[in-house]
């Protein structure tokens, strides 16, 4: 059975190895966090925001032309 000063100095050891790695990979990860959190948050501040007001998304006519041809369509003589 190995003793336990060995067994802390692998542990000591390990744990050091962990230290010593690049960090610069490792600072990304909050900031991408932080990005997804903000997207996640817009996309529902506008989805709320677009089933609050449905007439958003009723279709209209662009110009006159189109407004009079609707209106003939809809209003038979």
């Amino acid at each position: 059975m190995p003793s336990t000063t060995s067994m802390e100095a692998q542990s000591m050891q390990s744990n050091d190895d962990i230290a010593q790695r690049d960090t610069s990979e490792t600072e990304l990860n909050p900031l991408w966090g932080r990005l997804a959190l903000l997207v996640f948050g817009l996309t529902v501040l506008a989805f709320l925001t677009a089933i609050d007001r449905p007439e958003w998304f009723h279709l209209k006519p662009a110009t006159g032309t189109a407004a009079a041809m609707v209106y003939a369509s809809d209003h038979h003589s």
